[in-house]
């Protein structure tokens, strides 16, 4: 068995079965990451936080530099080694390879969340279509119309198909089952801890730079594999006129590829956290409908079996080639 097959059994799972609605180990991994990051970087308590500062001297933000390092290194290296021991041991390996790669996948629940917005739009139900939109971005939404309410699902759908999806899949290829853990959990941490606000600006540096690191290819791949399936043309050329305004170096090309391939503009201003962050708008000029939704939905998982397929063959080529 390879591990382009083990993509296929993934997947299938992902497919049948969506992500464990109890037990999920990514829960307990973020509910042990709360529990660091409360140790080493506590919320409260002043005189440990000096991140409360506005003009923190350089040898403080080193420290928490230094000391987010230190959490991810902690929180990292010991599930990967246990995900690479596990793969080697000949009866369990196989198994714990393809249950790896299957909670590190998050397509059908990316699907279901998405189209659950598309169906409260479609019933005219906009208050409804905001709380759903809201299991999945991070803005605020209560006072979002429509239209706003469709470009932010389309955008989710389209980032986190990158993250969720297209990234676990080529770590898997590259590194195996511990690839696929050591990203998903470096994601996680990057979810958790990346941000570029006082408290986590520099505790969580190394959580936002790690993360970077590891999308930066898979982010490309992901970019292409939506100009491929959707309008090439149009797609291409909003990957490289637009993708370097954008804010994210690894996103920039896949929101631009993205929404030139679905042929809708996205980006534009919008409020997260009660503030107002100016963004760029990407893509065409035509404005995002409720079925546009279906239509991104479509392109990442027609993307992700486009991916277990170009697995598999070239497996079988590199195969009968050694033959």
């Amino acid at each position: 068995m390879t591990s382009a097959f083990f993509l296929f059994l993934a997947a299938a799972l992902d497919r049948l079965l969506g992500e464990p609605r109890r037990w999920h180990p990514l829960v307990g991994f973020g509910t042990l990451v709360s529990a660091l990051e409360r140790r080493v970087h506590p919320p409260h308590a002043a005189p440990r936080a000096p991140w409360r500062s506005k003009r923190l001297p350089d040898f403080a933000r080193q420290a928490l530099r230094v000391r987010g390092v230190a959490a991810i290194t902690l929180l990292l290296i010991p599930p990967t080694l246990i995900a690479a021991w596990l793969a080697r041991q000949p009866i369990v390996g196989p198994l714990s390879s393809v249950a790896f790669l299957y909670l590190a996948l998050g397509a059908r629940s990316l699907t279901q969340h998405a189209r659950a917005v598309e169906q409260a739009l479609a019933d005219n139900n906009l208050e409804l279509a905001r709380q759903r939109v809201a299991l999945i971005v991070s803005r605020n939404t209560a006072e979002l119309d429509a239209t706003a309410v469709t470009r932010a699902t389309i955008e989710s759908v389209l980032e986190n198909g990158s993250d969720a999806v297209f990234a676990a899949l080529f770590w898997f290829l590259v590194l195996g089952a511990p690839g696929a853990v050591l990203y998903r959990l470096a994601n996680t941490l990057d979810a958790m801890w990346g941000y570029r606000n006082p408290r986590y600006q520099y505790f969580g540096w190394a959580a936002a730079r790690f993360d970077d690191l590891m999308n930066f290819i898979p982010a490309r791949l992901c970019a292409l594999t939506y100009i491929l399936l959707g309008n090439t043309q149009n797609g291409w050329r909003c990957w490289r006129a637009q993708a370097a305004t954008w804010y994210s170096p690894n996103a920039g090309p896949v929101m631009a590829a993205g929404a030139g391939a679905l042929g809708v503009q996205l980006g534009g201003n919008a409020h997260y956290h009660g503030q107002l962050k100016q963004r760029p708008q990407l893509g065409s000029t035509r404005v995002p409908e409720h079925a546009d939704i279906l239509r991104a939905t479509d392109l990442v998982n027609r993307g992700l079996w486009l991916w277990v397929a170009v697995a598999n063959a070239g497996a079988l080529i590199l195969g009968a080639w050694h033959a």
